[in-house]
Formats: C-alpha cells, structure tokens, sequence
C-alpha cells in the first residue's frame, strides 16, 4: 500500500515514534476499518513533501537499517508493555 503526494486519505490513529533531523517524520498508523497496522512517511519539504504508507513488514524488512526502524522498534516494544498508546 503506498500513496504520496499528501493525498492519502485519514486511515484512524497515527502516533509519531521519529523525526529526522532534515524533517522527514515517521508515524505508526492503525486502520480503524481493517485494524492493520502500517507505517507513514511523510517526506521534509526539500525532498517534495510526499506522503508514503507501507506495511509494517515492508518497512522493517528493507535495507539498509536507519534509525526510523530503531525508533518503531522501540515503540513497538512499549506497546506491548502497555505504556503507550496509539492516538
């Protein structure tokens, strides 16, 4: 699932879990119709400002590691600790 151009449509709850320092951010995203999660990427101003969705499978799998997929590891694991929620 990708879309750019910052036409996707508003899939349910996003949290942020990183921000580069050039402005790219990265949030985790559940779809409240299909509850799937997925990762969105908006890109800084400078590269275009395209918006990108993938699958959390997607994201986790390509190389090379960044510090994004670091960041949504973390998150991952206090979500299954329960001390943070998506929205």
């Amino acid at each position: 699932m990708t879309e750019s151009n910052g036409s996707t449509a508003y899939r349910g709850m996003m949290k942020e879990f990183y921000r580069s320092s050039n402005g790219d951010r990265w949030l985790l995203g559940c779809d409240v119709q299909s509850g799937s999660l997925f990762v969105r990427h908006h890109a800084n101003v400078a590269s275009g400002g395209h918006t990108t969705d993938l699958d959390i499978e997607n994201f986790l799998t390509c190389s090379p590691r960044h510090p994004e997929h670091d960041a949504l590891l973390r998150l991952i694991g206090t979500l299954a600790e329960g001390s943070v929620e998506l929205g």
